[in-house]
């Protein structure tokens, strides 16, 4: 029904945005991986899917479509409703979700609250076939992998210099969000490092 909202975010909070649009204020349900993108006070496209109950009608919000259409994804597997597709995308982003479900990582999932070994094997095998079709030929889901790869090297070389990791990955987030996944292990780091040294 509706794409995005485009507006001014006028109140921020992690499970929450209101965004003020044409004079109405509409308030979103988000996850931390928005929470983190979304800027307070200032004119913001969020993406949005509408959640229909027989009580209630509930919007979503994502700042990234690619972030829309994972949590689209994880609600279609039953045992997943919103709220724990939430959960998921709070503790991973888009692509270490996706990235988890292709390698057959239960143990990520698992660890989310209200996802036990059932509904986790449900993922992988309701959503591993679907990635890969969205993700194309073997040789995209390869170089996915090899970019996902980079991230963690770096990650663990700045953690090995000293850094502590929540802070770590919060620099090389921003660093993916603004310059792209597609950055070599060397670059991630120097850039981290120039963030953390700022």
């Amino acid at each position: 029904m509706f794409d995005y909202i485009q507006g001014k975010v006028v109140a921020r909070q992690p499970t929450h945005v209101v965004v003020e649009a044409g004079g109405i204020g509409y308030l979103l349900h988000i996850t931390l991986n928005s929470y983190d993108q979304i800027e307070d006070g200032k004119d913001q496209k969020v993406y949005t899917w509408l959640q229909v109950q027989e009580d209630a009608h509930r919007l979503w919000g994502f700042k990234e479509p690619s972030e829309r259409e994972v949590f689209l994804h994880l609600v279609s597997v039953s045992g997943i409703g919103p709220n724990t597709a939430r959960l998921i995308l709070s503790g991973m982003t888009p692509e270490e979700c996706r990235q988890a479900i292709l390698t057959d990582n239960e143990l990520a999932f698992r660890q989310v609250k209200g996802v036990g070994p059932k509904t986790a094997k449900r993922v992988m095998m309701e959503l591993k076939d679907r990635m890969m079709k969205a993700l194309g030929d073997p040789q995209a889901i390869k170089a996915a992998g090899q970019k996902n790869q980079s991230v963690e090297e770096a990650l663990a070389a700045l953690i090995t210099l000293g850094f502590v990791k929540s802070q770590a990955e919060k620099a090389i987030s921003q660093i993916v969000r603004d310059q792209g996944r597609d950055q070599p292990t060397e670059t991630l780091v120097r850039m981290a490092l120039r963030m953390l040294s700022a």
